[in-house]
């Protein structure tokens, strides 16, 4: 009887899972959706029993389709976007929201209504800040929490759990408290070369209750991704699933870094061992992360991290990334009076409309590096929730220039093509922030859903200068999630061994024409410029009459 593993991803909007064999094969995947809660002042709020739900029956679906039995699932893993899940010492769900609503229970990673407290939390100053690029991002969870204490008083007193939303999933699967040192290292400040959590820091920015019952509230067991959970599956979680109590659970990965483990440590056929501070991740879905693996720490300003073990078992991380990537291109897409067209056309043809869009742009141009050149004129900087890094501005927001009053499809092209460039240099800024600090690669790993655009890999190579290789599952995100799983019942003895035998790489694109290159470097200088004109035109506007305090 062959074995399997399971692995389930939640998005910004989803829940996903899928069904691997021994050799990371996907067998079988299904995915449900998940309600959001958009508010007014950049509020976004999910419940974490609705995910579950999701989860459940992602689950139960990809089973059927990949017509596996239960006995024959010998491990399970789980990851998630970086949003905060808060529970009360029961374990039932408490609000976070203003509405007062108890379903509402999770604060999602995009919501920005911590701005004051994150401004406040990085003018400390304090050294734990150096493992977070040099200042903390209202996407991570310190910003959260104490947004609740000021502004939720209640809820934040009566909490006796803040989950990262992966280790939530993991505890109700498993029963277990621990965190994995991914979550807890990359996105609350844990730092396990000093001490771990620091009480001092949560001192300083008004957090000191979390230090008082010995962190009991944000983790006292912290242990590797991949580590076996508890006894397994809980006779509850085993009876939701339609899985076997005690069926191994392995400590879970965000989201993105669970795309790098099932991406960078895949056989590229050459037989040789691979070396994965040579493969940078870059893992693409609403935002995307990017993704560095070094043998020693390296402090990059603006780049989160380094991160001890946040991701691969005995190397440093480096993470940098684009609030909005994916949701940027939709949004950039939506905006455009050809969109219904082209939506409709789409429809017509059983694809999406960004596969129509580049059939239409690759059929006109011959190949995709050619197919950048129809953004000549068209320039957009597209941080519609502001810039993770280099640069660490979460108030910046999407520059276009170059519009006219075209409105037909192939105005839409040009604008699409323009957002997938602008996408393109914002990696290339962290790439480039990351080689002046001595990280460097040769390899983009991409993964996520526009990773399979021929169009989008070809602009990024252009750009970098690296070859983009394009791992040869279709789903490295719920791969890495799987080898948790692998990991946890014994299949594998470490990540790294599952990496090796889960996961190859497949297609590769290499850079084009020198011209192209110089090309982008142009258009790069545009890029730059409409930064620095987001940047000049917000400080004006603060200075003028009716303005905002602060």
């Amino acid at each position: 009887m062959r074995q399997a593993y399971i692995g389930v991803d939640v998005g910004s909007t989803s829940a996903r899972a899928g069904i691997f064999d021994e050799a990371g094969k996907l067998l079988g995947s299904a995915r449900h959706p998940i309600r959001v809660w958009h508010e007014p002042g950049d509020i976004v709020e999910q419940s974490s029993d609705d995910i579950w739900a999701a989860c459940v029956t992602s689950v139960r679906h990809a089973m059927r389709e990949a017509a596996v039995a239960a006995e024959q699932v010998k491990g399970i893993g789980f990851d998630a976007t970086c949003s905060l899940v808060v529970l009360d010492r029961a374990g039932r769900p408490l609000t976070v929201s203003p509405s007062g609503d108890p379903a509402r229970n999770v604060v999602v990673w995009m919501d920005h209504r911590a701005m004051d407290e994150t401004e406040f939390v990085n003018a400390t100053g304090d050294r734990v800040l150096r493992y977070v690029g040099g200042a903390i991002s209202p996407e991570m969870e310190i910003p959260k929490i104490l947004w609740l204490k000021r502004h939720l008083p209640v809820t934040f007193e009566a909490a006796g759990h803040f989950f990262d939303l992966a280790d939530y999933l993991s505890f109700r699967a498993s029963g277990s408290l621990a965190r994995s040192t991914c979550t807890v290292t990359c996105k609350w400040t844990y730092v396990a070369g000093e001490g771990g959590w620091s009480e001092p820091f949560l001192k300083r920015v008004g957090l000191e209750a979390l230090a008082a019952d010995r962190f009991a509230r944000i983790g006292t067991e912290i242990v590797p991704p991949g580590s076996p959970l508890g006894r397994g599956l809980s006779e509850d979680a085993a009876r939701d699933l339609g899985l076997v109590p005690g069926t191994a659970v392995g400590a879970s990965l965000i989201d993105a870094h669970a795309g790098g483990v099932g991406a960078i440590g895949g056989r590229d056929g050459s037989g040789a061992d691979v070396d994965v501070c040579q493969r940078l991740a870059y893992i693409m879905g609403t935002s995307a992360c990017i993704m560095a693996t070094t043998v020693d720490p390296c402090f990059v300003p603006g780049v989160w991290g380094p991160y001890f073990e946040g991701m691969v078992p005995g190397f440093w991380l480096n993470e940098g990334g684009q609030s909005a990537a994916g949701a940027a291109i939709d949004h950039l897409l939506k905006s455009h009076p050809a969109h219904g067209e082209v939506l409709l056309a789409a429809k017509n043809d059983g694809v999406d409309v960004i596969e129509y869009l580049e059939r239409r742009i690759l059929a006109r141009s011959g190949n995709a590096g050619a197919a950048a050149l129809l953004a000549r004129n068209v320039h957009v900087l597209p941080e519609f929730l502001g810039n993770r890094s280099p640069y660490a501005d979460p108030g910046s927001r999407a520059a276009i220039a170059g519009l006219d009053l075209d409105a037909d499809v192939s105005a839409l092209e040009r604008l699409f093509v323009a957002g997938l460039c602008g996408l393109a240099y914002g990696l290339a800024d962290v790439i480039e922030a990351l080689q002046a600090h001595g990280v460097s690669g040769k390899t983009i790993v991409i993964g996520g859903g526009a990773s399979r655009s021929p169009l989008v890999r070809q602009i990024m190579a252009d750009t970098t200068g690296y070859t983009v290789a394009l791992p040869q599952t279709q789903e490295p995100v719920l791969l890495g999630a799987a080898m948790l799983g692998a990991v946890a019942s014994g299949a594998h003895n470490s990540i790294n061994a599952a990496m090796a035998g889960m996961s190859a790489l497949g297609r590769l694109s290499e850079p084009t024409r020198p011209e192209l290159a110089d090309f982008h470097r142009k258009k790069r200088g545009v890029h730059k410029m409409l930064r620095q004109l987001d940047r000049d035109s917000r400080e004006a506007m603060k200075r003028a009459p009716g303005a905002a305090p602060g």
